[in-house]
């Protein structure tokens, strides 16, 4: 059975407090929606402000494959004709061959909000659709506050949704727009109007007040609704809208129903993160199915079980959302989590090797490190503990000098004293500071025999003070994030100096990344060990 999925991300998802979306903005993630397959978009309140305006006259030039544009608005205001009003205007001059009409199911929204009579916003709602019908569009019928409203005069709820059947709606969508019902209270209250209306096909438009946006959708489902409203990622006014990316897959995965073309799903990690960007928000890591953190394993116990059965611990298969799973490695892992991150990095580790490595890390975590977003120390640690390993470099000594001098301001200068193949090595680098000079030294002395490092850049350098009772002499944690244009890793470090924390990090950083250069250079060899 096919569910018809409605996206109102650029009207309800931009009501979120900290979003703005530009016009291109809007218009990419109208692509995107439409590659994915949902079956509409509702591109914004044509009467309300200039830039929807100007959506709806640039995506006529979009080619979409499988979604209809829809329009949104409110009915006609009290006193006036569809004809003469300016929000039914703007909704007509929108040109979409759908429009979605927002009415007033809840009588305390008639005579407090509309302050109108309950006989004036039955004919707003009926004529206002009617109208709209005789002009060819599609109409879907917004059913605003009806489970609010249901509470306080059920009679009338129901007679507002048969004020838009009579004129003419072709889908009614019960709204639960304070988002505070509970999901027994929709599903009754849905399977009530569809035995009331049992030939008008029904839909769900939810909040997450009460943190039941996507049980009460699926509720409304179960209880016989074909169309579900929401946005990517849950986006929406005060705590959101139905979050899409948790209900198709759950319609999809779990009940039987389609909801996007066979196939598409697995579009819904990258959706989903793509639509973060652009709305310039952090991903979300522990959202369910696409999140980062969505299939990551990070106990001892639970990493040993999926190392003999990947489902013991995974509801589904993360790539039917096209999503992966991750082992993490802490304080809290086993042996098992060395292995399978041994084995992500191609590195052939023996148990022994790994149950010293994890000794370490548990130590170093006791310290102030974390691992769980320093991947990358982790690998360098596991290749170090190879029989075989020769380290690349091995530091001497460094010195940062932090000068204040008149007339000239802050002076940083690094030293960096390095044996490399048994040749020493000596450099000087001045930065803008402190690290910035120690990565400038490391560099110059390693680039004439690595000159892969050259193409690395530092993508971000995070540092967080653990112990902020000790003030000054608190423990410093560093990231460093290191990209070399393909690849991106992390590294750690941790010290009560965040100069000697920086460099514990800079060299797991170098020397990993070396390790990927070299061994992209040389396809046949394991671990990269440059003698």
């Amino acid at each position: 059975m096919k569910i018809a999925i409605y996206d109102t991300t650029l009207r309800d998802g931009t009501q979120r407090e900290g979003i703005s979306l530009s016009l291109a903005d809007k218009l990419r993630i109208t692509e995107m929606l439409d590659a994915f397959g949902v079956d509409y978009i509702e591109g914004g309140w044509p009467g309300s402000n200039p830039k929807d305006a100007a959506y709806f006259e640039s995506v006529r030039s979009l080619s979409l494959q499988n979604a209809k544009i829809a329009a949104f608005g409110s009915t006609c205001r009290k006193g006036s004709a569809p004809e003469n009003d300016a929000n039914i205007k703007a909704l007509v001059d929108a040109q979409t061959s759908v429009v979605t009409l927002v009415g007033k199911t809840s009588m305390l929204h008639v005579t407090d909000v509309l302050q109108t009579t309950p006989e004036e916003n039955l004919r707003m709602i009926r004529e206002s659709v009617a109208y709209l019908k005789s002009l060819g569009k599609e109409v879907i019928y917004d059913a605003e506050h009806f489970f609010d409203g249901a509470k306080l005069d059920f009679e009338y709820a129901l007679d507002t949704i048969k004020a838009a059947i009579d004129g003419g709606a072709d889908t009614i969508v019960l709204c639960d727009t304070n988002g505070g019902s509970m999901p027994w209270e929709v599903e009754e209250l849905v399977r009530t109007v569809a035995q009331t209306f049992p030939d008008v096909p029904l839909g769900i438009h939810t909040h997450n007040d009460g943190e039941l946006a996507v049980a009460n959708t699926l509720a409304a489902v179960r209880a016989g609704v074909v169309h579900v409203q929401g946005t990517i990622n849950g986006y929406g006014e005060r705590c959101g809208n139905a979050n899409l990316v948790s209900i198709i897959p759950d319609l999809e995965l779990k009940l039987g129903y389609q909801c996007v073309p066979p196939g598409n799903l697995r579009q819904l990690t990258t959706l989903s993160r793509a639509v973060a960007e652009i709305a310039n928000l952090a991903p979300d890591n522990h959202l369910p199915y696409v999140g980062k953190s969505a299939f990551a394993h990070k106990g001892g116990i639970h990493v040993a079980a999926i190392r003999r059965n990947v489902d013991s611990y995974q509801h589904i298969d993360p790539a039917l959302v096209g999503n992966e799973m991750r082992v993490l490695v802490s304080d809290l892992s086993g042996q098992g989590n060395l292995l399978s991150k041994a084995e992500e990095h191609g590195l052939d580790v023996s148990t022994e090797e790994a149950r010293r490595v994890l000794q370490e890390i548990k130590q170093l975590e006791a310290q102030g490190f974390v691992f769980e977003g320093a991947e990358a120390s982790v690998a360098i640690r596991l290749h170090r503990a190879r029989p075989d390993y020769k380290p690349l470099f091995t530091l001497i000594d460094f010195i940062t000098i932090v000068e204040e001098r008149r007339g000239r301001g802050s002076l940083s200068e690094a030293m960096v004293k390095l044996d490399i193949d048994g040749e020493i090595v000596h450099t000087a680098a001045e930065g803008n500071g402190p690290v910035n000079a120690l990565d400038l030294a490391l560099r110059k002395a390693l680039i004439p025999r690595y000159p892969q490092l050259a193409d690395f850049q530092l993508a971000d350098y995070k540092v967080r003070i653990l112990d902020g009772a000790n003030g000054t002499a608190a423990t410093t944690r560093v990231l460093i994030d290191t990209q070399n244009g393909h690849k991106r890793w992390s590294t750690v470090g941790a010290s009560t100096n965040i100069i000697h924390a920086s460099w514990i990090a800079l060299v797991d950083s170098v020397e990993y990344g070396l390790c990927l250069a070299y061994d992209s250079d040389h396809k046949h060899d394991t671990v990269a060990v440059r003698t």
